[in-house]
């Protein structure tokens, strides 16, 4: 029982971010609120974080030495209180010289945004295809950090035994030569993904073209705003959908039928900030559901204090697909969890976003996206059946251009 509760225990992580010229203390705050969420969803309990103002992030440690030794005295201290710290998370991705001089001053395991976003994948990846995919950007964010995998070699590697120089240490020997071996391998094994990817991504656009003459809709959307709640509720099935980042790797398509007409709907993964590039051109065969489609529905959690940003981030992740001129309805779920402060009459300050009602912003909204958007909460079902009209009507637009002489359209009767 007791072995059983201590392989129960979570693994304690600190985060690390920077507050810089670009990025201010708020965002930096909201960006380790986000942090801390992804390292829940992995799995790890958040017990500190840390951060440095400063014009950018240093070459050789990311940190400033002092911060640096700061968190070593942290966690020296935990050590001696018997509450290890398991890992040190930084908001921002590592590189191989950083990941190798941190991991000697803190001795601890570190992990950057990118390795804890391909762990979390990793984790939720459950069919051939995700699996692949993960794989795939594993390697890729692997390939350049090899060197420090193997810093236990460095001091073997031997002069060419006249006299040497600066040249010539560190290139030759056992260590460069397990490097080298390393390299080989896994190059091959990203050629063999690559084409496995290729094979399944001619699978699914095959799929694709049996589908038949009907209009493609796509759910995007930040990750966690209500996507796979969404699809449940429209289509009466039965996708995944839980309260963690990434709970939705792979794309589900339904048939979906509102009043007499049929539509396919694909509920895709969910965008971050700061999504790395390998994970963006790994999955790019995921993401070809989001590029085939007729309309994008995109979905925003208006409950989340920096929604904007986040809808900010999605427009530039589908200008990157080059999907920036679809067809797009904004649903702005979870109106039920908007939380907003009533301004003091006494209060001469200039009102701020936590200031605004949830009337005054469906009618700014409204007013910017004449037809376009509409509010709801997908978990108390509240404004669906507009919903489901606003879909309809676009979605009927869209058939009779594509198709117009489809007569799949079955006959409307009225009672």
């Amino acid at each position: 029982m007791k072995e059983f509760i201590q392989e129960a225990k979570a693994e304690t992580a600190v985060l690390v971010a920077l507050i810089t010229r670009q990025q201010d203390e708020r965002k930096t705050k909201e960006y380790l609120d986000e942090l801390e969420f992804l390292a829940e969803t992995a799995g790890a309990v958040t017990v500190k974080r840390f951060t440095q103002r400063c014009e950018g992030p240093n070459m050789t440690t990311y940190l400033g030495k002092g911060k640096l030794e700061e968190i070593r005295q942290y966690i020296e201290a935990e050590e001696e209180a018997e509450r290890e710290v398991g890992m040190v998370i930084f908001d921002d991705e590592l590189s191989a010289k950083q990941l190798r001089n941190i991991e000697r001053e803190l001795k601890v395991k570190i992990l950057d945004r990118t390795s804890l976003i391909l762990d979390i994948f990793a984790m939720r990846a459950q069919t051939a295809n995700a699996k692949t995919q993960v794989e795939l950007a594993q390697y890729r964010y692997m390939l350049p950090r090899l060197q420090r995998l193997w810093t236990h070699l460095e001091r073997q590697g031997g002069g060419s035994g006249g006299g040497g120089g600066k040249g010539s240490v560190g290139l030759r020997g056992p260590g460069e030569t397990q490097l080298e071996m390393d390299r080989r391998i896994i190059l091959n094994r990203m050629a063999l993904l690559k084409q496995r990817l290729a094979d399944i991504d001619r699978q699914k656009t095959t799929q694709r073209q049996n589908r038949g003459r009907l209009i493609r809709v796509a759910l995007v959307g930040y990750t966690n705003v209500g996507k796979s709640t969404l699809i449940n509720l429209l289509s009466k099935s039965e996708v995944f959908a839980e309260n963690k980042l990434f709970a939705t790797l792979d794309t589900t398509v339904r048939k979906v039928i509102i009043d007499n007409l049929p539509f396919l709907l694909a509920d895709t993964v969910g965008f971050i900030r700061k999504l790395p590039t390998d994970l963006v051109d790994s999955f790019k065969s995921t993401l070809d559901e989001t590029r085939e489609s007729d309309l994008l529905i995109h979905v925003v959690d208006i409950s989340h204090p920096d929604f904007e940003e986040q809808m900010q981030v999605v427009d530039r992740t589908l200008a990157d697909l080059g999907c920036a001129d679809k067809p797009r309805l904004i649903i702005f779920n979870k109106m039920d969890a908007y939380s907003w402060q009533e301004k003091d009459p006494a209060d001469l300050s200039p009102a701020t976003k936590e200031n605004i009602s949830l009337e005054e912003l469906q009618q700014t909204w409204m007013a910017k996206l004449p037809g376009d958007c509409i509010f709801i909460s997908a978990r108390e079902r509240q404004n669906i059946d507009a919903l489901r009209q606003l879909i309809y009507d676009r979605v009927r637009q869209l058939h009779v251009q594509k198709y117009p002489y489809n007569d799949f359209l079955f006959q409307h009767y009225e009672e």
